[in-house]
């Protein structure tokens, strides 16, 4: 028998302010606000075990700590008009914990039911902090820990920033401790930044260099498209693939100390190179999501900071190693320029697409991978040749969306426990589920045929 109760936890003497939001958080308020009943699948879920159980008290002190560290967690959004968005940071207030009461034999079961609950639901930006939080209560301790953050309020890395800094706090660290140990930049700080000369020089270089990469790109990628006829069905469902490739997370790092490069430019200059010579088009453009997090105080940040970079590999089908090698200067190049107002980009993009002289810029990339987190952290990688590991590769269709703006196709990189996973999403009339399976298995027998090349 499970049994529910709502609890609170009370916020006092906090962080406070009010200012223009960041072109991050503008950003994805911009999204999240124009899905309506869809907007569920932005928000950012984790269901974790209490090890050792601890007291609910203790857990939620814990989490009074976060939110006491990170003004991002209890933030709301205001519009102002037609181009304007404030972040207010509350000062005090009290966050709602739905707490699940439950025999420890079915705490994982019902914790995952919870986070599907609380992830389930559209977050209201003008009254509700972007963190919700619940407990899985057994015997009088608390054996499970949800937490769902608002993507205004934080992405994936935000979220991994997070568990961190729960980690430490947990370990007796405090939220004051914290920030004098490890400085962390707050979006009112942010926003201030984006507001000055400076910020204003680099949002209109930004800006600048995707119109010029935009008219230069091909107008169309894939020439001869899977079922073009279904491009005007607004009921099409666009199919989910999720490939898990042991392989993959081993070769991958063989590939890059080979061409000296990182392992994200080996996955992205594989993807290039085989969207290329599926497509038909030798040059070929991502939306690659980046994090901007190059800055010590960024990175140690729990917000939404991403922005897209408009990374464009011409001759991209011609070798796989030429196209890895240049990916890595390429991705730079974008990757400086990707820091913008999204709404002034959007403005001066949308002429060009009106009068088609913009590339086709509806393919998407985006490497969600934790650089603190690795496929083997638990144990050693396989001693299988990769001849073998090939094999064990697995792929399976999990859901399917509703039709995306702009989106032909879309690719996660994500670690998982022994692999490397490639979630990938694509519109059925661009790319057939045959063909997102080819791309998907393409990209990773590139990588493992190169590894295996120098030494299996």
């Amino acid at each position: 028998m499970t049994t529910a109760e709502t609890r609170t936890i009370r916020l006092d003497s906090a962080r406070a302010g009010t200012g223009p939001a960041t072109w991050g958080q503008r950003a994805i308020w911009g999204v999240v606000t124009r899905l309506g009943d869809d907007a569920p699948r932005y928000n950012v879920p984790v269901d974790l075990p209490v090890t050792p159980p601890r007291p609910a008290s203790r857990v939620l002190a814990d989490v009074t700590e976060l939110l006491l560290l990170h003004d991002s967690l209890h933030t709301r959004f205001l519009a102002e008009g037609e181009d304007g968005l404030r972040q207010v940071v509350d000062g005090d207030g009290e966050l709602p914990v739905e707490i699940r009461t439950c025999s420890a034999d079915r705490a994982a079961e019902v914790g995952a039911a919870l986070r599907a609950e609380l992830a389930g639901r559209s977050f209201d930006h003008t009254r509700e902090w972007p963190l919700r939080v619940g407990l899985v209560e057994c015997e009088g301790l608390v054996h499970r820990l949800v937490l769902v953050g608002a993507h205004t309020g934080m992405d994936y890395w935000g979220l991994g920033r997070l568990l961190r800094d729960l980690e430490s706090v947990e370990s007796g660290e405090t939220a004051a401790s914290l920030r004098q140990a490890r400085p962390s930049l707050q979006p009112l700080d942010a926003a201030e930044v984006q507001a000055s000369p400076l910020g204003r020089r680099r949002d209109e270089a930004a800006r600048r260099y995707w119109c010029e990469q935009l008219t230069a790109g091909p107008r169309q990628i894939f020439r001869k498209p899977a079922a073009p006829e279904l491009a005007d069905d607004p009921h099409r469902m666009f199919p989910n693939a999720l490939l898990r490739s042991p392989a993959l997370a081993v070769a991958v790092g063989r590939v890059a100390a080979e061409l000296e490069v990182s392992d994200a430019a080996v996955l992205l200059g594989a993807a290039a190179h085989q969207l290329a010579r599926m497509s038909g088009s030798s040059d070929v453009l991502f939306q690659v999501v980046v994090g901007n997090r190059f800055q010590p105080a960024a990175a140690a940040a729990v917000s939404t900071v991403a922005q897209e970079a408009l990374f464009r590999l011409t001759d991209a089908d011609r070798d796989f190693e030429d196209a890895v090698r240049r990916t890595r200067s390429v991705a730079f190049s974008a990757f400086r320029h990707a820091s913008y107002d999204k709404w002034a980009l959007d403005r001066e993009v949308a002429p060009l697409v009106e009068k088609g002289e913009a590339a086709d810029h509806s393919y998407w990339w985006n490497d969600t991978r934790d650089p603190g987190v690795g496929p083997f952290d638990g144990g050693e990688p396989p001693k299988a040749p990769l001849s073998e590991l090939i094999g064990r590769t697995e792929i399976g269709w999990p859901t399917e969306f509703l039709p995306r703006k702009n989106v032909s196709m879309a690719v996660d990189v994500l670690t998982a426990p022994g692999a490397l996973d490639l979630a990938m999403t694509a519109d059925p009339a661009v790319l057939d589920r045959d063909g997102m399976e080819r791309f998907l298995r393409g990209v990773e027998r590139l990588i493992v045929a190169e590894a295996i090349a120098l030494g299996d």
